[in-house]
Formats: structure tokens, sequence, C-alpha cells
């Protein structure tokens, strides 16, 4: 039996560590990111690296889609793709999704906008994602479909009950492989990991739980307050594990 994931995040979360758990498994790929580069291609915007992503990636959404029910290596039965919620336009098609089991990855809107603002130099509430991931789970919910959500705070603090849960919740294994990995880049890496991946090149497992003290200029503040009511929506359909 094949389970096929999409891990659906916005930037500046724990998306990319979530991604190394999962490959850090035996019986799993993984893919980076693949909407990236029909993102960019069909908003023009920039971001660091941009020509090397539309250079790496289908530029066509049908076609990236198409490659993610391309058919797994010998010996592999879970496929695990890391989402950046913004990579999908609010209003559009988004049918393709219901056929994969989907989990929303979700972190206060505060903590992403100053970590992501450390990366570039713009940001606006549709750059991360929260709005796009509760839009996501109201075209689920009219699916029927189940979706767990869950808040990268809580995960922290017990990655390893969070993991369980996940793989009871799949119907596969639990491998406490999942829980460290190696430090360093991997083959599946995005052509963007020089710009954004540091951090998560550097680790070597979930890094634990700590009160993020934030300072925000009063534009970024705005856009953070502009998408507080998406996570408060959303924080409410969480898991509550821990």
């Amino acid at each position: 039996m094949t389970t096929r994931v999409g891990g659906w995040s916005g930037p500046r979360n724990i998306s990319t560590a979530m991604m190394r758990a999962w490959e850090n498994r035996p019986d799993t790929v993984v893919v980076d990111e693949p909407l990236y580069a029909a993102y960019l291609a069909r908003t023009g915007i920039d971001h660091p690296g941009r020509e090397e992503v539309l250079a790496a990636q289908p530029t066509d959404l049908d076609e990236a889609v198409t490659e993610l029910h391309a058919r797994l290596p010998d010996g592999v039965s879970v496929h695990y793709a890391k989402h950046m919620a913004h990579h999908v336009d609010i209003g559009s098609d988004v049918e393709w999704t219901t056929a994969f089991r989907n989990v929303l990855l979700i972190r206060d809107p505060a903590e992403v906008v100053a970590s992501y603002v450390r990366s570039r130099e713009a940001c606006e509430p549709e750059d991360i994602g929260l709005l796009q991931q509760q839009w996501l789970l109201e075209q689920w919910d009219d699916a029927g479909l189940d979706v767990p959500v869950v808040d990268s705070g809580d995960f922290l603090r017990d990655p390893e009950t969070h993991l369980r849960w996940f793989c009871d919740w799949l119907e596969i294994p639990f491998y406490a492989s999942m829980l460290s990995w190696p430090a360093g880049p991997r083959d599946s890496d995005g052509v963007w990991a020089p710009y954004w991946y540091d951090a998560v090149l550097a680790s070597t497992g979930f890094e634990p739980h700590r009160p993020r003290v934030v300072e925000l200029s009063p534009h970024d503040a705005a856009v953070a307050e502009a998408c507080r009511p998406a996570y408060d929506a959303l924080r409410e359909r969480s898991l509550r594990l821990v």
C-alpha cells in the first residue's frame, strides 16, 4: 500500500525539519516544495534564487502535480511532499489535493514574520501562508476530508508523541529514526536551500521549544495581525496531545 502525504506549512516554520524526519525513515522518499517554480512563474514574484528554482522544477502546475503521483522506488511505500501553502492561490482549483493525506503545520504569525523578514525585506499577509491554510482547510472540510492541524509550538514540546500520532493516523509504523538525523545537506533539498536552510543544515533533530521575544516594525506587526484571525481559527482546530 502506498501512502502519499502533503505537509502544508507557511515559511519559517519547522517544515524542513519535518521533511528531514520523514526522509530518515527507511520506507519514505520526500520532495521539497514541488510547486515552488510554478508559483514563481505564475506570480512573477522575486525570491532569492528565483532563476535557479525556475530551471530546477516544472513551471506548469499540472506537470508538478503529475510528478507527485510518479511511481515510487522499490522498497518505498511512503511519499512525503513538503508544501508551502502560499504556493496555491485562494480561489483556485485545488481538487487535486484531495488525493493526498494532508496535514497543516501552523505557527504564530508574529514569530513567522519576525523570522521571514530576516531573509527578505518585504512581507505581506499573503506571503506567510496562514490565509491560504485557512482557505485550504475550508475546501477540505467541504470535501469531507480528515485533515489534522498541528501548531509547531505544541509539536516541539513533544515531537515523539506527535510523530507517533501521525503514524497511527496514517496507519504506518513509527520509526525512532524520525527523531534525529545527520547534519548537512540532502540531495532532496531544493536549490533554494543555500538561501533559507542555514539552521536546518546544522540541525540533528528538532529544536526544543522556547518562548520567542518578537520585535516587529509597525508594518510587519500589521502583517502579523492581519493573519492572526486565520491563525486563531486554525489553532482552535489543532491537535492537543501535550
